[in-house]
């Protein structure tokens, strides 16, 4: 049986996941970003304890297809940004239709209405979070930065990051009291 969990974005979300799984003693084949995969299936009373456990956490059981696919989506994106070194090799519409096996137009669509954003501008957000946390570690330059996210020169990088913060990059780096947003949080 698979499980779609909302606002599981992270490790430590995996990490809570699975000892809530634990507590409740059921047994988990596989675990990644959104989703479990269970071992058998989980009776009404089980899935009822294990929904008041995760949303305790402030994950939720996704239930409907709509929310798995806006999830998955989401997921996907935040994979890619915040946990895969490597370029994308293809464009963002091709990578998520090929998972997901949808037409991109409709997944753009059902994101669109549902999310009140599109998936480019959420992809967009994630990669300007990603550039703040790079920033603040400063271990990187802001060239390195832009080719870690695939940006086609640094002035792309800078402009798009302007025009989401509202700071050049080099001015937000000299913001102390500028705060990062979680993962989750970025829906507009």
């Amino acid at each position: 049986m698979k499980l779609y969990i909302k606002n599981m974005v992270c490790g430590r979300c995996e990490m809570a996941m699975r000892a809530a799984l634990e507590q409740l003693q059921i047994p988990v084949l596989s675990m990644q970003l959104g989703e479990v995969e269970l071992s058998g299936n989980l009776d009404e009373h089980q899935k009822q304890t294990l929904a008041q456990n995760l949303n305790a956490l402030g994950f939720e059981l996704l239930d409907d297809k709509i929310s798995k696919t806006i999830e998955r989506i989401k997921n996907l994106i935040i994979d890619l940004v915040h946990y895969q070194n490597e370029q994308l090799k293809i464009n963002l519409s091709t990578y998520l239709a090929e998972d997901l096996k949808q037409d991109y137009s409709t997944l753009s669509n059902l994101f669109s209405e549902t999310e009140g954003i599109t998936i480019e501008h959420y992809f967009i957000a994630q990669k300007i979070e990603k550039t703040k946390e790079l920033l603040m570690y400063n271990e990187l330059t802001l060239s390195e930065i832009a080719i870690q996210l695939n940006y086609s020169n640094v002035a792309h990088l800078s402009n798009q990051f302007k025009k989401v913060t509202g700071f050049t990059p080099s001015h937000f780096k000299k913001l102390k009291e500028v705060k990062r947003k979680q993962i989750d949080d970025l829906t507009s």
